[in-house]
């Protein structure tokens, strides 16, 4: 079992320098994870280009993020895919088996990984001849270094390119370094900064699909509902995915139900802010892949099929075609009701 507090600060320490604003990132150039990508490596390896689409595979939910916030602030029409610049940061305290990443490029690996300060990362990207008006920050886990995001706002912003282009950051819940290491100044600058949006991954609907996903405590689990609470009560534009993969697929209506009343002790509507994610197994993922895990990707049909249901029965049929980036959260006034029929 991972020890994520440890794990967690002795990542962050080999993946940040504070004063000079470095951060260590990823070069896709000659790693496993290149060999998934649809497009070869930009920016001198350090980027990869990502198209997000709505469709899934049938009988799955759409996937909006991050399409419908960045077209919706970007004041551009509504479209179901979107081409986004990427850039990942080289460490992640958690070991999902379904990560699309390799797992060495999650381990501070300086074989595949330079420092790099924000100002030169948007240098990079905006030398492409037609940079995508999406930059996408992930990993990883980006909160190891909760600095990234509001230094790269404020280089956008240095440059003009503030309200041309969206910022998207993804979060796995497992820290509280956005408060521990953002002074209240620095986390103004991202509940403010218009052009941004966040997601949080809940990696499993309960303790025990949670512990199997991630190799982690599955006491954590409940941490990620807190952590991803503080972000709704910071005024973050904040948004969710879920992974249903699961070992045993006994209770999934029980548990499941208790899952979206814990997302609506946050916010009654938090449900049609959050998308369940399909696991699709990627070339780093096949190595991983036994007895259990071939389960859980079964077991995840069943489970989306659940979640269908508790969406249908709890929210109305116009509820629940709302836009995502339009669902309100309770720093606006919400017209979400709650129904248990």
């Amino acid at each position: 079992m991972i020890d994520t507090d440890r794990i967690s600060e002795r990542y962050r320490e080999r993946a940040i320098r504070v004063d000079p604003r470095q951060l260590l990132v990823t070069n896709f150039k000659g790693t496993e994870q290149e060999r998934d990508l649809t497009e070869p490596p930009n920016c001198e390896g350090f980027g990869r280009l990502r198209h997000f689409k709505r469709e899934t595979s049938l009988g799955w939910p759409q996937n909006p993020l991050p399409i419908d916030p960045a077209l919706a602030r970007l004041g551009r029409p509504r479209a179901d895919s979107l081409r986004a610049q990427v850039f990942q940061n080289a460490v992640c305290n958690w070991r999902c088996w379904y990560c699309f990443v390799p797992f060495d490029l999650l381990a501070a690996n300086r074989e595949h990984s330079s420092w790099k300060t924000p100002a030169e990362l948007v240098d990079l990207y905006l030398n492409q001849e037609e940079p995508p008006q999406v930059i996408d920050l992930t990993g990883g886990q980006p909160d190891l270094t909760p600095e990234w995001v509001p230094w790269m706002m404020e280089e956008l912003a240095s440059r003009g390119f503030s309200d041309r282009t969206f910022l998207w950051s993804d979060d796995n819940l497992s820290n509280d370094y956005f408060w521990r290491f953002l002074s209240p100044a620095q986390r103004n600058v991202v509940v403010e900064y218009s052009n941004y949006g966040r997601v949080g991954c809940f990696k499993g609907f309960d303790p025990i699909s949670f512990g199997f996903n991630t190799k982690a405590d599955p006491v954590l689990f409940a941490q990620q509902f807190e952590l991803f609470g503080r972000h709704v009560a910071e005024g973050v534009d904040a948004y969710a995915y879920v992974t249903l993969t699961t070992p045993v697929d006994t209770n999934i209506p029980r548990l499941m139900a208790n899952f979206v009343d814990r997302l609506q002790r946050i916010d009654l509507a938090l449900p049609l802010r959050t998308v369940p994610l399909e696991i699709q197994v990627f070339s780093p993922v096949l190595g991983r892949i036994g007895p259990a895990q071939e389960q859980a990707l079964r077991h995840q049909w069943n489970a989306v099929e659940v979640w269908n249901e508790e969406l249908q029965r709890r929210f109305t049929p116009a509820e629940r075609a709302m836009p995502i980036h339009e669902v309100p959260l309770r720093r606006k006034p919400s017209s979400i009701t709650q129904r248990h029929d």
